[in-house]
């Protein structure tokens, strides 16, 4: 195992009926500005329970809707500027991880004395103060409510960069199984996806010996796996969707990847199809995890196996005959909850491998994985296997 230090601030507050202690947990003279994304938070009721928690004490509440699916610089940019002029001083993202990304960036960008973009052309690094911000969560996929990292997209170049710092942790999270009854299917389908190849980027790399990650992430995927076709097919089951949103929460809040090597190139190769083609991020994710582990099959071999045998109880067969049994898996997995993992499903061919490959070359993402060793040549390989 690794050297590693790990601190995770944000405090969790999970359970049926939650919401209401935000009118606790968001300072009572806080100038607040609330962000959310569709009409969904409204015709839910969501919203107006969060304007009910805010109402007691001193609070000035104001509102700012609109945040896109993978969020854009251009939207949230007006964010900033609605809390420069109102002088607001506490942000309160009320939706799934592209709310919680983008108020992220909002919480340090209104603060940022440069050009707000360098943030995320830096990574983060140059962010010295943010605004205090918290969350509530109605979407599991993400884990964006427990970490400090975040993605957002400039439109305009069709860049899609990543960003963290320390000063992003959510002070809180409040999250309610029941307020993902009312999501449509395709967005749980998606959240499973996503919490599972967070779990594999840290997890489906090299052993080191890190025997309680390994199986603290093993477990985590197999209860994806167990509670998938509930989810999908019993929305309003409370104990299922409190075991999805809390799987999706622990995938990426820092544990399972303290002392261990991490991977992350399907996401970085993923974030290019999504800024080029507007693909749903968790479905980005499916098209090039599989093909991923596929052409790294030799650097990943170890752990295949053992993925292929705890999680997928694969245990018979030659070690070449096993890994492409647990990739076969791995690809069923997906398209079971109708997500595609091929190309192809989107009317994608070979243009699009060489408009990815040009996007990372222009990003710096040259040399990925988690040996450093997934370059151009071989993220052409693998988006070749995923055509």
């Amino acid at each position: 195992m690794k050297n590693f230090e790990f601190h995770n601030p944000t405090k969790i507050v999970f359970g049926a009926d939650t919401v209401a202690k935000l009118s606790a947990l968001v300072p009572h003279d806080a100038r607040v500005l609330i962000l959310y994304g569709g009409a969904s938070a409204e015709k839910t009721g969501t919203l107006a329970e969060v304007r009910a928690a805010l109402a007691l004490g001193q609070r000035s509440v104001q509102e700012f809707g609109g945040i896109e699916p993978n969020p854009s610089y251009e939207t949230l940019m007006r964010a900033v500027a609605q809390v420069r002029s109102e002088k607001l001083d506490f942000l309160l993202a009320v939706g799934g991880g592209s709310v919680i990304d983008g108020t992220k960036f909002v919480a340090a960008a209104a603060l940022y004395d440069g050009e707000p973009w360098e943030i995320a052309e830096r990574g983060g690094a140059n962010v010295q103060r943010a605004l205090p911000f918290g969350t509530l969560l109605t979407l599991p996929a993400t884990g964006s409510e427990m970490n400090s990292g975040g993605v957002v997209t400039k439109k305009a170049t069709h860049d899609k960069l990543s960003f963290r710092n320390p000063l992003l942790y959510p002070q809180f999270s409040v999250l309610d199984p029941s307020k993902t009854f009312t999501l449509p299917a395709t967005q749980v389908a998606n959240g499973l996806v996503d919490a599972f190849v967070h779990t594999t980027e840290q997890y489906l790399t090299y052993p080191v010996q890190a025997k309680v990650q390994d199986r603290f992430a093993e477990g985590l995927l197999q209860t994806l796996v167990e509670i998938a076709p509930q989810a999908i097919a019993s929305p309003d089951d409370y104990d299922t969707r409190a075991n999805l949103m809390w799987t999706a929460t622990l995938a990426l809040n820092g544990l399972i990847g303290a002392g261990v090597p991490q991977d992350w190139a399907t996401h970085m190769i993923g974030h290019e199809l999504t800024a080029l083609y507007d693909i749903d991020h968790a479905r980005t994710l499916a098209l090039v995890l599989p093909a991923l582990l596929d052409v790294q099959r030799e650097q990943k071999r170890g752990k295949l196996l053992q993925f292929g045998e705890r999680v997928w109880n694969i245990n018979s067969g030659s070690d070449d005959e096993r890994i492409d049994a647990a990739i076969a898996r791995t690809r069923a997995f997906f398209e079971g909850l109708g997500i595609p993992t091929r190309l192809s499903a989107y009317q994608l061919g070979q243009e699009a491998v060489d408009a990815v490959l040009t996007q990372l070359e222009a990003h710096g993402m040259t040399s990925l994985g988690e040996h450093r060793d997934i370059d151009l040549a071989r993220s052409r390989r693998i988006l070749e296997a995923a055509l």
